[in-house]
């Protein structure tokens, strides 16, 4: 007998979580060796690079992590079918499309098409707000568009994906001084001051990094644990 389709989906949606984790984690380390104003420029340079590739995983799970999530909510028996269905899990894999085009072009020519950048940052600070007011009614209704299973570990898990895009909005801002500090380095070598500049844009991230990680280790438990749910 086959596996059910809704587990193939649960899958997925675990991979996406353990692929954003790990390539998070990633992109922390080799960020460390940037700022070792010991090591050689190659060296930094190399680690930068390494974090680029590392990024994009991330950034593409961050994405999907959505339309997987809608996904799973309109196979489930207990879900919202007038709300919830096959053709809302089409639409939102064909939003998420556009959404990781922009997302992936953005992050292979940074700067080189503004609009880009421009339209992506407007989708993450829409996303923010719809997910979290989303969040917040599954949280304080008592049968959130009809369902009465007490989804408001759902609520929070919606709350807490918005969370996670808005800590990376943060991380994009804290990060703005870092090319032209690195670009200074490249040219005029290792100065105090470029230095400072340098741990002051990757280090201003770590809280928001922490914030991912605390969001999507959350959201996953859960989706593992329904706690309050009534199935």
């Amino acid at each position: 007998m086959g596996a059910h389709p809704h587990g193939w989906w649960i899958l997925l949606h675990l991979v996406l979580f353990v692929f954003w984790l790990g390539g998070d984690l990633g992109v922390y380390v080799s960020s460390r060796y940037v700022l070792r104003a010991g090591l050689p420029f190659a060296a930094r340079s190399t680690a930068l690079r390494i974090m680029g590739v590392l990024d994009l995983g991330p950034k593409v799970c961050l994405v999907l992590f959505l339309p997987s999530g809608i996904t799973l909510m309109a196979l489930d028996p207990h879900g919202a079918p007038g709300l919830l269905n096959g053709w809302t899990a089409a639409a939102a894999w064909a939003a998420a499309a556009c959404w990781l085009w922009l997302t992936v072009t953005d992050h292979h020519h940074p700067g080189r098409r503004p609009w880009v950048r421009r339209t992506d940052w407007t989708v993450r600070i829409a996303l923010t707000g719809a997910l979290l007011v989303t969040g917040a009614y599954t949280l304080l209704a008592a049968e959130p568009f009809g369902v009465d299973t007490h989804p408001r570990w759902l609520g929070a898990k919606v709350a807490l994906y918005a969370l996670a895009i808005a800590c990376g909005l943060g991380i994009r801002l804290r990060l703005r001084p870092f090319g032209p500090a690195f670009a200074a380095l490249a040219t005029d070598g290792s100065t105090p001051a470029t230095e400072r500049a340098l741990r002051a844009a990757v280090n201003g991230c770590v809280p928001y990094v922490v914030g991912i990680w605390s969001c999507v280790l959350a959201a996953a438990a859960l989706g593992v644990l329904k706690p309050g749910a009534r199935l």
